[in-house]
């Protein structure tokens, strides 16, 4: 008997440590909470003569984010009331352990754009510091995933064309509301 638990021990424990070593860190975990589907509420800031003569647009969308062996990989699809599309970004996020950092690379097919970012864990929300090419110009943009439960969260963006001398902020919202949990 002593000899059998013995046995089944020894083939156990190590198991037991990988499962332990297998867990992600809060660091690593810091998107976790974007897998499933998510149905978005946007919110965007217009000025100008076009928002005199047409109003802020009443804008929708879906995020899906699923795991992959890198990490994380989502995308991001907005139209507007009458279905017709106003952007589409594609973003992959993996965590870098060596500086505890989400790296994030992502296109927007609809606006023809690319970008990297760097994200961190700050408190209860998740931060992020960007740069995007469009064409010739560099817009850099900060944003904070916030009011994270289980069914809902909430996103805010501020854009700088001007290399971070000032910022517009509030450029880009959304609320976000669960509509499938993530696949296992």
């Amino acid at each position: 008997m002593r000899r059998r638990l013995f046995i089944a021990l020894t083939l156990l424990l190590p198991l037991a440590g990988f499962a332990q070593t297998a867990t992600p860190s809060a660091g690593e975990s810091g998107f976790d909470f974007l897998l499933g589907e998510w149905s978005l509420d946007v919110h965007v800031k217009v000025s100008g003569l076009a928002a005199l003569i047409h109003g802020t647009p009443k804008l929708s969308g879906t995020l899906k984010a699923r795991r992959t062996p890198a990490g994380i990989e989502d995308e991001l699809s907005i139209v507007d009331a009458s279905g017709n599309p106003r952007g589409a970004t594609r973003s992959q996020r993996t965590f870098d352990a060596a500086s505890a950092r989400w790296s994030i690379t992502n296109t927007d097919t609809y606006h023809v754009r690319k970008g990297s970012a760097k994200a961190w864990r700050e408190g209860d929300e998740m931060r992020v510091e960007a740069s995007y090419l469009e064409g010739d110009e560099k817009t850099l943009t900060r944003s904070r995933y916030f009011a994270i439960s289980a069914d809902a969260f909430r996103f805010t963006q501020d854009r700088s064309r001007d290399n971070g001398v000032t910022w517009d902020e509030g450029t880009f919202a959304y609320d976000a509301k669960r509509i499938a949990a993530a696949k296992p």
